[in-house]
């Protein structure tokens, strides 16, 4: 079983216009609503993989009540915390050629009871889970350390723990030693302060993340596939993917994937970027199931080139225009451990060149 926390939960409007105009009035061709936050895409892409998950999360008002009842039509069991503020809306506009324009609403403000309340339902819910995944944005109300006294809780119950958070919440958290960290390239270069321009950057950022306190790093690098950094080694992938509908929520089912399958090792990889590639050809943030996934096209590359080039290199936020920090070249590739040849899902995954 996998469970899920959500601190700051939201329902997903997403509209898919021919263009998207600054002043212009647009005519949507469709729109569609979706349970949404990072855990809660999640659960819902675990549910439909077919795998048993709650998730944890405050609900307030009508569209708390809303959300609750469209996780339940998703198999997706949920422990609400009961909030006096009101669960907040967002909204996607996307674009034919997969171009996604999302408001993010702040969320309502927790009280201090409600953050206590919530964590504490972290450290009870859930029947003996397998893996506990804590993700998203944290609402006004919540201190930074927040996902850090929620990872320690949740480690306390035995269970391996997933954090997916950016900015000062993953730095504070890491010092509780989560089990797997999944940033996307930018919040990766963010949480180390340097631009990342090559697999070798990927990798050393992620090493420093491990150094930091994280087991494993699954960094979702988009066009450029997923690299998976741990006590096994290395691991790249890349599945191909010939047209974007919509990005909305392709990492929260890219980590679903991988904890659905086990949640270590390059066959967890293998699932996340078929669950990942799988996403970006459905609608809104809508998430995949297994008849939908394409494992055969996916490939696993152990010891990659660290020196091949990003299409789409990440760099840290720099407040006042100050000059990003200077890196060096990354040290020499570590050898993974293992078989050379490892086997996914549906059988081998035969090691191929990105």
């Amino acid at each position: 079983m996998i469970l899920t926390v959500t601190p700051n939960p939201s329902l997903d409007r997403t509209y898919e216009v021919p263009l998207l105009e600054r002043g212009a009035v647009l005519r949507a061709a469709t729109d569609r609503l979706d349970p949404g936050g990072k855990g809660v895409n999640v659960s819902r892409a675990v549910a439909a993989a077919g795998v048993r998950t709650a998730a944890v999360l405050p609900l307030g008002g009508p569209t708390g009540t809303l959300l609750a009842a469209l996780l339940a039509a998703e198999a997706v069991d949920v422990t609400a915390v009961s909030i006096t503020g009101q669960t907040r809306s967002n909204v996607s506009i996307v674009e034919p050629d997969g171009t996604l324009t999302k408001v993010n609403a702040p969320g309502p403000v927790l009280t201090g009871a409600e953050s206590a309340l919530l964590l504490d339902t972290v450290r009870t819910c859930g029947d003996n889970p397998d893996w506990i995944a804590a993700c998203g944005s944290l609402p006004p109300g919540l201190p930074s350390h927040w996902y850090a006294d929620a990872v320690a809780r949740a480690r306390a119950t035995g269970a391996r723990v997933a954090l997916d958070a950016s900015g000062p919440a993953l730095a504070e958290a890491l010092c509780a030693r989560p089990d797997l960290v999944k940033p996307n390239a930018d919040e990766l270069a963010e949480a180390v302060g340097r631009p990342l321009r090559t697999l070798g950057d990927v990798a050393a950022a992620s090493e420093e993340l491990r150094s930091r306190g994280a087991g494993a790093v699954l960094a979702t690098l988009g066009a450029d596939g997923q690299l998976l950094v741990s006590a096994d080694g290395i691991f790249h992938g890349t599945a191909p993917v010939t047209a974007v509908r919509s990005s909305a929520g392709v990492g929260d089912a890219a980590l679903a994937g991988f904890l659905v399958a086990g949640g270590s090792g390059p066959a967890a990889l293998a699932s996340a970027l078929a669950h990942g590639a799988a996403a970006v050809r459905l609608p809104g943030s809508a998430m995949p199931t297994p008849a939908e996934l394409r494992p055969e096209a996916v490939r696993i590359t152990p010891r990659p080139p660290l020196d091949r080039h990003l299409t789409e290199p990440a760099a840290p936020a720099v407040p006042g225009g100050r000059t990003p920090v200077r890196w060096e070249p990354p040290a020499p590739p570590v050898e993974p451990v293992g078989p050379v040849g490892p086997v996914g899902p549906t059988g081998p995954i035969e090691p191929t060149a990105v």
